[in-house]
């Protein structure tokens, strides 16, 4: 009997936490789905977790509701990290090789990390990750691995993550009140990325752009290498939100309102006969709201141009604005909206696209873009790392076989 690896991956939204419980046969190359739920979250804003056990009541509930319907019990999962308090930013670290016969070792390469980590930082943010962009052997650049390479000073460069403490534990506290292991904690748009990107686009330069509810995360490729990491405060809430304001009506009407009649733009000779016509909404006993697209559209497509702004100023200080040739590859469940792709091309004058988890079966929509990575980073890595929390979050280094995302 061929054996089974059993992977979960859980994404802590602001408007749901999605649960996705996913099994590989060895000499298969997708994922079949075990379990995918998404339950509505309270206690989550703009991706941090405020009320650590609101959140953990909702999460325990769907964790015994998954052990109804599949017979298994989840016990560890790969999780998601997201908030505007996440930060990168790059490093570089030098040391001796150890070894007598100049081998590098597993032990020189966590001392580089170490090294390129030993920086001042407030005393209320932590780092918990580092990735590396490229290691340098004695003066020579670009080299991706070193395990074994003989030199006798070895160099990295990488690119630290970090974020607000208080709120790197309530994410991870919530988790462990289910008496849950996190065998890892990844980046929202990083997981994302992992999911819809190919290993060419990141080689070209490329810019994943994942719109959730609360937050939009930017992961910048180049060269095969994330250089770049940014969460934006401002997602498609911010669109239901002034839909709801601008027709004055309900949170809920106005969603409804987005996901069945919203763009972000019309173009040609549509403009002038949609401008004019008239849709209505009628919900439970009250009179029908009335609005027409136009209108519609003149409070979605500011708020979505108002969010690639802050992308473009992102890629701004990087210099990579209009340099990124696989161009930009929109995901998360606010990709969805129509025309998202032409406003897209024109605020960031780049190529643009729709990015669709690969790797699992049956799953392409955006909205799961990182539950679907979450997954398969798990199997890139393997299943035997446990998050460690005995120094803090800052004391995990990625193993040698973790250090590249694909």
């Amino acid at each position: 009997m061929p054996k089974s690896q059993i992977i979960t991956g859980l994404d802590i939204g602001t408007n749901a936490i999605k649960i996705l419980v996913a099994s590989k046969k060895t000499e298969e190359s997708e994922f079949e789905v075990l379990s995918l739920t998404q339950e509505l979250s309270s206690g989550v804003r703009k991706g941090v977790v405020i009320g650590v056990e609101e959140v953990s009541n909702t999460l325990a509930e769907t964790l015994e509701r998954i052990k109804k319907d599949t017979g298994r019990r989840i016990d560890s999962v790969y999780l998601n990290v997201n908030g505007s308090h996440i930060f990168s930013t790059s490093s570089h670290g030098t040391v001796a090789v150890s070894r007598a016969d100049q081998k590098i070792s597993e032990e020189d390469i966590d001392r580089v990390f170490q090294a390129a980590r030993t920086f001042s930082l407030p005393s209320n943010k932590e780092i918990f990750d580092i990735l590396p962009k490229e290691f340098i052997v004695d003066g020579e650049q670009g080299i991706k691995e070193v395990l074994g390479l003989q030199g006798v000073r070895l160099e990295a460069d990488v690119l630290v993550l970090g974020g607000f403490s208080p709120y790197l534990k309530n994410l991870t506290q919530t988790v462990l009140n289910c008496d849950l292991q996190i065998l890892d904690m990844v980046p929202s748009s990083i997981a994302a990325a992992r999911a819809v990107l190919t290993p060419r686009q990141k080689e070209l330069g490329v810019a994943l752009v994942d719109i959730g509810a609360g937050t939009t995360g930017l992961a910048v490729f180049e060269e095969g290498n994330l250089i770049h990491l940014a969460i934006l405060p401002i997602g498609s809430a911010n669109i239901t939100n002034d839909i709801a304001i601008g027709l004055k009506t309900d949170i809920d009407i106005a969603e409804r309102i987005k996901l069945e009649y919203g763009t972000c733009s019309l173009k040609g000779n549509d403009k002038k006969f949609i401008s004019r016509k008239k849709e209505k909404i009628k919900v439970g006993e009250e009179a029908p709201l009335v609005f027409s697209q136009k209108q519609l559209i003149n409070i979605i497509e500011p708020r979505v141009s108002e969010i690639f702004d802050q992308i473009y100023k992102e890629l701004k200080k990087i210099g990579k604005e209009k340099l990124l040739p696989a161009g930009t590859v929109l995901t998360g469940g606010g990709a969805k909206l129509p025309k998202i792709v032409e406003l897209a091309k024109k605020e960031l004058k780049l190529p643009a696209k729709i990015g669709k988890p690969q790797g699992v079966s049956n799953l392409d929509d955006p909205s799961l873009a990182t539950c679907c990575g979450l997954v398969l980073m798990g199997v890139d890595s393997g299943q035997t790392k446990i998050f460690e929390f005995g120094e803090g979050i800052g004391a995990k280094i990625k193993k040698i076989f973790k250090i590249f995302i694909p």
